[in-house]
């Protein structure tokens, strides 16, 4: 990954390459109009547009001879021109191929650059998020700029509106909008208010805010964001190797080819002269630029098409191993469903329901679960006396606590069963997540939390059927009863209910023993680490601002909208149907044009054409994994 400092380099270098094309271009172009008698006189003139277009590709050549890997298309470049001078002094002194093989080349190689800038121009975008500075109020109320690497855990900085949120932390004072799009691709603003969690890299839109930091800013969102952009490149697809093993041994191979066409049919029928002519344009139909250059352009295209829509990816050949996924196993909660949960009844025993929640919300005030949020907006009140202590969250169960010297229990039937409590039945039809209570041991009544599908899940779960996906799989801590209306109302093929996070593994290494296929898991990113690490792909999903998921999941999705599920396999699909054209594109032209080399009916313009039109071709191929919007 460039950085972006170097993405305005890269364009001014483009602007340099381009006027010496041009110049080289008319140079050549007015020498052809003018009659030169002296071969001398002619060579002198062609070198000029020769050098000045040249001049680079000859001494990469003689550098990479110096260092003793000499192998690539520059030494191709180099030998064909050079030869091809050659055979122009020695015969009839044109030396317009020459030229024109240099000339055409530096185009290609400037049409490559191009592309790669049009297509790091999105993830360039993504650094701009990167923040300058972060603001500290002194004691005058005077604001100070410094360096967000000098914010210390804790400190209070303020946004100002039109300025980026530099560090994680918790809003203190004020309300805004929150512009998030650079992040989750999403161009809706998110309203902020205090008490509220913000993330670095969101723009502050309208009003002034305070932040207590809650983290370094090398720990913050936006480092970590960048952190695994920059970092994608070093993860290369299968493709990706194949093509640079390719390359090692194609290149000596050809050379080798080469060298022999010039001399064995030489030595047989003494016409020197026509047969190196033949190899020095088998040498420029082999070079191999445009596997070489449109291959990892088109994975870093697809890179950064998926960033700009809020998708990361950490590395080619994950984009590479989703494009085959067959099989997607999803958490249900806070996946498929919005995780808000809602209290929809409570059925007291032994108590009144003012105290039944009561006791439910006290204990629930530990847990960062989202059922535990829904039970303490049903009973808001904290400052009413009650002293809870000593509480212990127990994993697939629920939360113990001591409440002003009761135990009391929150938690499922394993729960109730580990201590003994006599549960009553619910009399009522409802669906949903039951909630147990128990205090001192004795069952005391439970509580019903529903869940609420995502708006978008069903549909998404229609296009990925469309796109080839051939089983679906949900996996939940909740109820048979619960999930099987979720997974019912979905249409997802296979469910498995009341699952602890261990039971969550285990299934999937079930469905990858089953040898099925690709198997991709989505999970929130809040407590799916460990399943999102042991599937062939993991993807987390609603992931803003989740350090768990940006570290443990292949794939980072950074909104919780299902469709962009569906959005990153077409992405995924597209960028390696791209690759595949290219590949056979590629080394179908050249395969044809190396025989005609061979054979001598094809000249060096034909050359010319297999190697930096082909590139060109590919290039441009390439770049369509830019545009994924309407996927």
């Amino acid at each position: 990954m460039v950085p972006f400092s170097e993405v305005i380099f890269v364009t001014k270098k483009q602007k340099k390459n381009l006027v010496r094309i041009i110049i080289a271009a008319v140079l050549m172009t007015g020498l052809l109009f003018v009659p030169i008698e002296n071969k001398w006189l002619k060579l002198v003139l062609y070198m000029i547009p020769y050098l000045t277009v040249g001049y680079d590709i000859l001494m990469k050549a003689f550098k990479g001879i110096k260092n003793l890997q000499p192998f690539d298309e520059c030494f191709l470049m180099a030998v064909a021109t050079i030869g091809a001078i050659a055979i122009g002094i020695i015969g009839d002194g044109d030396f317009v191929e020459a030229v024109a093989v240099m000339l055409f080349y530096q185009i290609g190689e400037w049409f490559q650059s191009y592309a790669v800038g049009r297509s790091r121009k999105n993830i360039a975008a993504l650094m701009d998020i990167r923040p300058d500075y972060a603001n500290i109020e002194k004691d005058g109320g005077e604001l100070e700029q410094v360096d967000p690497d000098e914010v210390e855990v804790g400190t209070v900085i303020v946004v100002q509106p039109g300025e980026k949120i530099p560090i994680d932390g918790i809003v203190t004072e004020g309300e805004s909008a929150l512009n998030t799009g650079a992040l989750t691709g999403e161009s809706l603003p998110r309203d902020v208010m205090v008490g509220d969690e913000v993330i670095s890299g969101c723009i502050n839109l309208n009003g002034l805010l305070k932040v207590r930091t809650t983290k370094e800013f090398g720990e913050s969102t936006v480092s970590k964001i960048l952190d695994l952009v920059e970092n994608a490149g070093s993860q290369k697809s299968r493709s990706e190797n194949f093509i640079s093993k390719f390359a090692r041994i194609y290149t000596p191979a050809v050379v080798c080819g080469a060298l022999a066409l010039a001399v064995v049919p030489s030595l047989l029928t003494g016409e020197w002269a026509t047969w190196i002519y033949r190899a020095l344009t088998f040498l420029v139909i082999s070079c191999p630029c445009a596997l070489v250059i449109s291959i990892p352009l088109s994975f870093f295209a697809g890179i950064g098409g998926a960033s700009k829509e809020g998708i990361l990816v950490k590395g080619s050949n994950y984009l590479e191993v989703l494009s085959k996924t067959k099989t997607i196993v999803f958490d249900k909660t806070g996946t498929l469903t919005k995780g808000v949960f809602e209290v929809t009844a409570v059925h007291p025993e032994l108590v009144d329901e003012n105290t039944l929640l009561h006791l439910a919300a006290h204990v629930e005030r530990y847990s960062t679960h989202p059922i535990a949020n829904s039970l303490k907006l049903a009973y808001p009140n904290e400052n009413d006396g009650c002293h809870v202590y000593r509480a212990e969250n127990i994993a697939g169960q629920g939360v113990k606590a001591l409440v002003n010297s009761n135990t009391v229990c929150v938690g499922n039937e394993k729960m109730m069963k580990e201590i003994g409590a006599e549960i009553q039945k619910c009399p009522h039809e409802h669906t949903g997540t039951v909630i147990h209570v128990a205090r001192n041991g004795k069952y005391i009544g439970h509580i019903v939390i529903s869940d609420v599908v995502k708006p978008t899940a069903k549909q998404a779960l229609k296009e990925l059927k469309k796109s080839g996906i051939q089983k679906t799989v949900m996996l939940t801590g909740d109820s048979k009863k619960t999930a099987g209306h979720v997974a019912g109302e979905l249409c997802i093929d296979e469910v498995h209910s009341e699952l602890l996070p261990e039971d969550k593994v285990r299934e999937v290494e079930k469905i990858l023993a089953e040898k099925s296929g690709i198997t991709a898991f989505v999970g929130d990113g809040i407590n799916d680490a460990p399943v999102l690490s042991r599937a062939d792909i993991g993807i987390a999903m609603g992931a803003l601002g989740s350090d768990a998921a940006i570290e443990a999941a292949d794939i980072v999705l950074m909104d919780d909208d299902p469709m962009k599920i569906a959005k990153a396999i077409g992405i995924s699909r597209k960028c390696l149907r791209i690759v595949n054209e290219n590949i056979w594109f590629s080394i179908g032209i050249k395969i044809v044009c190396l025989v005609l080399g061979a054979l001598g009916i094809a000249n060096m313009w034909t050359a010319i054409f297999a190697d930096v039109g082909v590139m060109v071709l590919a290039v441009l191929n390439a770049v369509r994994a830019l545009f994924v919007k309407n996927l």
